[in-house]
């Protein structure tokens, strides 16, 4: 375990007076010329403070991270298409890049971690992923804009960062690293995949590959229960808010004692077996129960989604996750949103459809279209792992959005698509019990994956500079701790090791 600070030894820290920092910076705007590319503004913050933002996603931003160089720049990426972004290039540099990921249908600058990357002293760039907002709206008859969203937006971030911190700090990034979670998390498994040299390591929390199928399940799990509803005449297969503590409570009585101790989280999932028969209403019985037509939309809900031959379509739900407050959006009553937005401007090209009448028989055709090669599901990182790349991915075992065990299961097909019956040289994937989609949750579900959450600044704690170490220093991290409320910790493992109780504290075992 090595702290930031002897990290900074790799590189070597890059550090001027604030002066000859302020001029520098401000000069960018005239000398900067980068291929395709404009500046749109630069400004030197020599102290902590707001600044405003552009775009519909929020309109201020928080920089704690300051003195740093603040660059606002375009990437025109084809003639109907562009990226916007931002660098943050902190006065003291420790020679590394850090390129950010994007959320839902992401058109957002992910200005907290911009503001987290400049303060462990990387140069971070994000951008738009091609577009404002986060509807989905954009796609409609833009193809060049899908393709920006499904794979190009991080690439070019990743090329005009790489020329931006050249000119800037006189000086090649030494290494380069991503971080990202959700369509982040896919972001960085795409560019592993399809531009294996623009990071030596990459961290992907939640990730939302096998996007199609992903986006298809997500609509399945409300129709499950009985989405698109009304309130006035809710559908027989609905659950109203007050039923899932009911259903959550059970699935705590049957299955929390699995990993040896009773504590509110479910270790593993998977092996829960739940049976929500137990919670049918009997004769004389109304409240706090299941009808038997609610009992099959929750047995849906934790069943596989299989297609018209059998084959998986996308792992089952897991059990717990339904607790994270999250979970409204896929039960609320509602199509989930990112998926109707999808599925209209991109799969179907009508604007009006409810994908009310979805059906399994609609996933050949999903698949077809599959548009930008949006899917990321491909097995074979042969080069990014023959060029010495590093991956580290977590997702959180109480999950609302995205089925925790999909990571496992891309683990398995990066494994069989490479013959290695281990990936521990360069992927590790770390599943955190009790955690919700990217953050938060319960447990011990922080450690430095975004935004500065409860970070702790050595590598022991933080994946983002255990990146660094296995990186930098060949150093492979073998656990990651987490922390929680009142001080709380656990060593989270990596798959395939097991979470295992020994009557005190959770250790891995193989």
């Amino acid at each position: 375990m090595r702290s930031l600070t002897a990290l900074t030894l790799v590189s070597g820290a890059i550090q001027a007076s604030a002066v000859d920092q302020q001029a520098k910076c401000l000069g960018l705007q005239k000398s900067l010329h980068l291929e395709n590319t404009t500046i749109l503004n630069v400004a030197y913050i020599a102290a902590p403070t707001n600044v405003s933002t552009p775009g519909s996603c929020q309109s201020t931003a928080v920089v704690t991270a300051a003195p740093l160089c603040r660059v606002q720049f375009v990437i025109n990426t084809t003639a109907t298409s562009a990226v916007h972004a931002e660098a943050w290039l902190p006065d003291t540099w420790f020679g590394r890049m850090l390129g950010l990921g994007n959320g839902g249908l992401g058109g957002c600058i992910d200005y907290s971690n911009l503001d987290y990357g400049a303060g462990l002293h990387f140069a971070a760039i994000s951008s738009d992923n091609g577009h404002d907002g986060n509807s989905g709206s954009v796609f409609l008859h833009h193809p060049e804009v899908i393709n920006d969203f499904a794979f190009r937006a991080v690439h070019v971030e990743a090329v005009i960062g790489k020329q931006m911190i050249l000119a800037y700090y006189g000086k090649p990034a030494a290494k380069s690293y991503y971080l990202g979670c959700s369509t982040g998390g896919r972001q960085g498994t795409q560019a592993a995949l399809k531009f294996p040299d623009d990071f030596d390591g990459i961290v992907a929390g939640s990730p939302a590959t096998d996007f199609n199928h992903l986006s298809l399940w997500q609509a399945f799990m409300s129709h499950f229960v009985g989405a698109p509803t009304s309130p006035s005449a809710p559908s027989p297969k609905f659950l109203p808010a007050s039923l899932w503590p009911v259903v959550s409570a059970e699935i705590l009585r049957q299955c929390d004692g699995l990993d040896g101790v009773v504590d509110g989280i479910i270790t593993e999932p998977d092996e829960c077996l739940f049976r929500p028969e137990a919670i049918q209403c009997t004769a004389g019985s109304t409240t706090n129960c299941l009808t038997p037509i609610q009992v099959e939309s929750v047995k849906n809900v934790f069943t596989p989604l299989f297609g018209i031959d059998g084959q998986l379509v996308y792992p089952r739900y897991s059990p717990g996750a339904e607790a994270d407050p999250n979970m409204s959006q896929l039960f609320g009553g509602e199509v989930f949103s990112i998926t109707l937005d999808w599925g209209r401007f991109t799969i179907l090209n009508d604007s009006t459809a409810t994908l009310a009448n979805l059906s399994i028989q609609d996933v050949p055709f999903w698949d077809s279209i599959n548009p930008g090669g949006i899917a990321t599901f491909n097995g074979d990182l042969s080069a990014f792992l023959n060029r010495g790349g590093k991956f580290l991915t977590y997702h959180g075992r109480r999950d609302p959005i995205i089925s925790s065990t999909n990571s496992k299961r891309v683990y398995d097909l990066i494994s069989h698509t490479l013959s290695l019956p281990t990936l521990d040289s360069f992927y590790r994937l770390f599943l955190i019990p009790g955690m919700g989609h990217c953050s938060g949750g319960i447990g011990a579900p922080s450690f430095g994956q975004s935004g500065g959450l409860n970070a702790v600044n050595d590598s022991a704690h933080n994946i983002l500079l255990a990146m660094v170490d296995w990186v930098e220093g060949g150093v492979a991290p073998e656990t990651i701790i987490g922390s929680g409320t009142g001080g709380a910790t656990r060593t989270h493992c990596r798959y395939p090791m097991r979470s295992v109780f020994n009557g005190t504290v959770f250790v891995c075992q193989d």
